[in-house]
Formats: structure tokens, sequence, C-alpha cells
């Protein structure tokens, strides 16, 4: 086991509380036209997103267009866990997710970073086709 992870001692990292959005959320969907939000809490990426999309619609997401923090690698490496299963069952570092219009996109991460939110644009909404409603590619 590491002594640290994410610059804080294992336990604390292992036991870190969930981050609130609220506040910081509440202020770019009052300046911004946000079509929808998915907390990512139990079920992963791959579970949450596609509560909050049209019907034949899925989320798009580019693996590696965020970070992965030294706590889930850690996690991922020491009980040998798929990409897949830490993407269904992992938020990996992704607490909220913000699905907007590209046009909009720069104005409404500005507001969440001037509020001291880190973001990511982390992939796109397109049609469904054949595949998963959520893709991690």
């Amino acid at each position: 086991m590491p002594a640290t992870l994410d610059g804080q001692p294992f336990k604390e990292a292992l036991m870190a509380p969930t981050r609130l959005y609220v506040k910081n959320v509440l202020a770019a969907l009052a300046a911004h036209p946000i079509k929808a939000l998915a907390h990512i809490t139990g079920g992963g990426l791959l579970e949450n997103i596609p509560r909050v999309l049209p019907e034949g619609t899925a989320a798009h997401l580019v693996k590696g267009s965020w970070p992965q923090t030294e706590l889930f690698a850690w996690l991922q490496a020491t009980a040998a866990i798929s990409d897949f299963e830490m993407n269904r069952t992992f938020n990996n570092g992704i607490g909220m997710v913000v699905v907007i219009d590209a046009a909009n996109a720069s104005a409404c991460a500005a507001t969440l970073r001037d509020a001291g939110e880190t973001v990511y644009e982390i992939g796109v909404i397109a049609a469904i086709g054949d595949g998963a409603s959520v893709t991690v590619g």
C-alpha cells in the first residue's frame, strides 16, 4: 500500500468525501444554456450519463482527455480491474458531467473554472447508431 496518493496520506485519499458541486453548477446554470447534468456516482460513467441523454444519442468520451488520479490508477492496478469495469463502477475522477452545445462550452467552462472547478472537455454527444450509450475510446 502506498504512503500517499494524489498528495494525501493513503487513508485520507481513500476516504475523501464526495465533492459538492451545487453552488458552482447553479451559477453555471444561471449563466449558460446547459442541456443536462449527470452526477457520476454509483454506476460510474457508463450508467449515469445515459440517464440524461435524449433517446437515440450516445456520449462518446475520449480516453485520456482527463488525467487518471493516483488513487484510481492504484485501485485498477491492485485489483486488476479492466478499463470497462472501471468506467462502469467508478467516476474515475469525473464527478459531474455537464452537457452543453459546443458553441457555449468554453464560456461555461470559464464560469466553472472561475468558481474553482477543474474542467475537462471529455467527449461529444452524437447519434447512438448500433453502439453503446457511452463509449470510451
